[in-house]
Parts: structure tokens; C-alpha cells; sequence
């Protein structure tokens, strides 16, 4: 990335450490539009006609789920070839989609029980198949957090009617290939940065080489619930991300990847992309370099089910 930004970058941090006050950062997109909080969700849904989405796995959702929300799981919107949990074309999602119910026009709220990841990949879907932004809200905490809002739940299964969706254009500028990942990292440039969002101990047997490693889990509170823009704001460009550069993300197959991206885009960064093929078609390629210490082919996590 710049020299020059991040001087710039370092001496705002030490300004706000001698004054002791919050300084805005520059941001290009607009800021908190995507998560919300349970109490806001719950306000949503009693005010307004909304399709709300419960992205657990459907065991897990007939265990028990939001009173009246659909389920909508990974698998419905990705596919397993060639690798693991990848961007599903746009006849299953609109399929997947429209079987429960939300059409272009519907207005979604999207939740998990399990570190926001698989709401933020169902929410970086549909934003990629062109649903508009302004109409899709992840639940910030999931499941925990509605728990606490004092939500009503049920279990079982659930009928709803089904209506059209008809999918956009994929829209590629939100997506890196495997190829645009080795031209960076073959010749990299000033203003994108690669992101590693796994674990120290998965980044340890393998990571692609430049990436800067933040955890995925460093945008949430112990709680489970993300943090605010401010801090992502804050945070970010103290480990080298900064709003004016791009970025490519990836963890092992991108499921946790797609949280990262939306923390980050709530927080008005733009320039995002999600490598899908993430690091288990990087290191399953012999050809692709590797850091430390031998990038051998990845095995499943257990942090994204791959």
C-alpha cells in the first residue's frame, strides 16, 4: 500500500492518543447500513413487511428458529465444485430465493448462530446477484442476540408461498479469481492488500505470501455481535487496511471471509472482493507460491464446516 498513507495514518493515530478524542475517518461508502441489531430487527419486523431469514443449517433450524423466518442455508447458495462452499450460479440462488418467498422488491433480514458468517455469505450473495443493499440487513449476534431482545421462536418446518426472483448479472467486481490474486501477488500494487482472515494456527502451516492476517473473529464482541463502524474504522487501518485501498479476503472456502467483507463494508469501505476459491484452491494448486512453512494442500475446518 502508500508510504504516504500510512505515515498519514499513524500520525492521526498518535494525534488521537495525545488529545484523547475520536477523529472521523474518511470513508468512500456510506457507513452502518447493512447490520443491525436485534431490537432494531425486531422494531422492522413488527413495523413493515419483511422477509426474515434464518441461514442455520436446517437441522439446526427446525431446532429452533425465529417465529416466522425462513431458512435459507449454505448450502442453498453455494456449490461444491471445484472446491468447497463456492458462489452458486444464478438458477439456484434465484431458486433458493424465490422458494422462500423474497423477491426483488423484498426488504430481508438475514441471521446465524454462528459468528454472523453464514448471514454475511447469504447477504454478500444476494448483493452479488444484484439485490439492493439499502433492502437486505444482516442481525448483528444472531440467534444469542434476538435470545436476549426477547424474540419469540418456534421449531419445526414451515410453508411459504413461493414468488419470482430473478438474479442480476453476476457482478464480478466483488469477486477475485485465483488469477487476479497471483497477478498481485507476482507484482503488487500500491493500493489493494490481500487478507487473510483464518486462524494464527491455520496461517501458521500456510498463507498466501503479502497477506495480512486479521481474524475474522476480531470484528465481533464477545458476544457475538459485530462491532460498530467506528472501531472497524479504527482498527482496520491500525493493521494496514486502510478505506482508500483495495481489498481481496479469503479464509479456508470464504464463508468466513464474506463476515469480514460485510464488517467492513458496514463500516463504508468499498473496493471489496472475496476470493472464493479462497486458500484450499490456492494450496491445492502446486504452481502458486506459499509462505511458511510448506503450503500443503488444506485440510477441512472446522471454523467454516469446508
Amino acid at each position: 500500500m502508500k508510504k504516504t498513507a500510512k505515515l498519514l495514518l499513524l500520525l492521526l493515530t498518535f494525534a488521537i492518543i495525545l488529545t484523547g478524542c475520536e477523529a472521523d475517518i474518511s470513508v468512500p461508502g456510506e457507513v452502518g447500513q447493512d447490520i443491525i441489531t436485534a431490537d432494531e430487527a425486531l422494531k422492522m419486523i413488527e413495523e413493515e413487511d419483511v422477509v426474515v431469514v434464518d441461514a442455520q443449517q436446517s437441522g439446526d433450524f427446525e431446532d429452533k428458529h425465529l417465529e416466522g423466518a425462513v431458512n435459507i442455508a449454505r448450502n442453498d447458495i453455494t456449490t461444491f465444485g471445484p472446491y468447497p462452499n463456492m458462489l452458486a450460479d444464478a438458477s439456484k440462488v434465484e431458486s433458493s430465493l424465490g422458494e422462500n418467498g423474497i423477491s426483488n422488491q423484498s426488504k430481508v433480514l438475514i441471521y446465524d448462530n454462528n459468528n454472523n458468517m453464514d448471514a454475511a455469505r447469504l447477504w454478500w450473495t444476494m448483493l452479488v446477484y444484484g439485490h439492493d443493499t439499502a433492502k437486505m440487513k444482516v442481525i448483528s449476534g444472531g440467534l444469542h442476540a434476538l435470545e436476549e431482545a426477547g424474540a419469540n421462536f418456534g421449531s419445526g418446518e414451515y410453508e411459504v408461498e413461493a414468488v419470482e426472483y430473478k438474479a442480476a448479472e453476476k457482478n464480478e467486481e466483488l469477486i477475485a479469481a485465483k488469477e487476479e490474486v497471483l497477478a498481485e501477488v507476482n507484482n503488487p500494487s500500491e493500493n489493494l492488500e490481500i487478507l487473510d482472515v483464518r486462524t494464527a494456527e491455520e496461517v501458521s502451516k500456510g498463507i498466501i505470501p503479502g497477506a495480512i492476517h486479521i481474524n475474522y473473529v476480531n470484528n465481533i464482541k464477545d458476544n457475538g455481535e459485530f462491532y460498530p463502524p467506528s472501531y472497524i474504522q479504527r482498527y482496520y487501518p491500525d493493521n494496514d487496511i486502510t478505506p482508500d485501498e483495495e481489498v481481496i479476503m479469503y479464509c479456508q472456502t470464504s464463508i468466513r471471509a464474506a463476515q469480514s467483507f460485510i464488517a467492513l463494508h458496514n463500516a463504508g469501505y468499498r473496493g471489496l472482493k472475496l476470493y472464493d476459491g479462497a486458500w484450499i484452491e490456492w494450496s491445492s494448486d502446486s504452481s502458486t507460491p506459499k509462505a511458511v512453512p510448506t503450503g500443503a494442500p488444506a485440510k477441512p475446518s472446522a471454523q467454516d464446516g469446508s
